[in-house]
Order: C-alpha cells, then structure tokens, then sequence
C-alpha cells in the first residue's frame, strides 16, 4: 500500500521539524514552500516577506490555486515507484488537497501540525528566514493563507500533532505518529 501525506499548517507551526524527522527515516519530502523559493530565486528576486507571499498568489492567479500541487504530483508519483510513503511539507488549500486526490483517491491523507500564533512567531523570529519578517507581517501571512483554505485543510486533517511544547517532544510526538503508519519504517 502506498500512502501520500500532506502537513499542513500555519506559518511557523513545525511542518519543517516534521519533514526532517520524515527525511531522516529515509521517505522523500516534497516541499510546497521550496518551490515559491525556487520560483522567487527564478525571477531573480529579494527575498522579504512580501515578495514570497506575492509570487504565490501570482501563480494561484495566473494557473489556478492547484498549481503548485499540479506541478508537483508527476514527481511524488516517481517517488511512489520505489516508496510506500510519501510527504508533502506545506499543502495550503483546498484546490491542491483536490489535485492530490485526484492523483491518489485512496492513498492520500493530511496532518496538521497546530501551534499558537505567539509561539508560532518566536520560533519564526529565531529561524532568520527571509519570508518571515515581523508580527505584523505574520498576521498578513496567516490571513492569506487563511483565504488559501489552510484552516479548512487544518480542520479536516486525518491526523493532528500538538507542537506546543519544546522540540523535544515535538519529535517524539512525530516519531510515534510516524510509527503508527509504518512500524517498520
């Protein structure tokens, strides 16, 4: 049985510490995010927090809210040919969730990793990404990707990880929920 998994989450909320742990145990990671870097990086570009979010919303304009899952299925499915498990770090709404379902109507699941907005922006301020910026550019963040649909896909998720505590248990958390799709992983 294969199984395609999206995390979803809002800005900051631990979708990154939940994909290396996922790297670490050898299953490919996707991430949605890397390619609106890629894709500012292409259009040679600064990086700060209104350009990430700009470029983002000019590609869900110009090619449908399900472009970044359009373009990113043809390589989960060659993943699939040597994995039985596959990640996507940062699905954002509800058209890629329907991509993917189209691609893996029974094999495609979603976990949510929830954090509050306060620790969210404190881990956010100690990470130094360029696409981060201050308290008010993070309320700018959440309320797009809140028009995205992440807080329906947040709901609706299969399973939900508390990151609320240290890094720590965050892993361990991780590691159990990793355990429970695949022991022998």
């Amino acid at each position: 049985m294969v199984l395609v998994i999206a995390v979803v989450g809002m800005p900051g909320s631990g979708k990154g510490e939940l994909s290396e742990l996922v790297k670490e145990a050898g299953i490919p990671v996707f991430s949605m995010g890397d390619m609106i870097r890629a894709e500012v990086e292409a259009r040679g570009l600064e990086g700060d927090p209104h350009v990430f979010g700009r470029v983002a919303q000019e590609l869900r304009d110009e090619f449908g809210y399900g472009v970044l899952a359009s373009r990113l299925a043809p390589h989960i499915n060659s993943a699939l040919a040597e994995n039985q498990l596959v990640l996507i770090e940062g699905m954002r709404g509800g058209d890629e969730k329907d991509v993917f379902l189209e691609y893996w109507p029974n094999s495609f699941k979603v976990v949510a990793v929830n954090v509050d907005a306060d620790i969210r922006f404190n881990r956010m301020s100690a990470r130094g990404r360029a696409e981060d910026g201050d308290r008010n550019a993070l309320a700018r963040r959440d309320e797009r990707e809140l028009n995205w649909g992440v807080g329906e896909l947040i709901a609706g998720a299969d399973w939900s990880l508390d990151n609320s505590g240290d890094l720590e248990t965050f892993k361990n958390l991780s590691e159990q929920w990793l355990n429970s799709l695949f022991p022998s992983h």
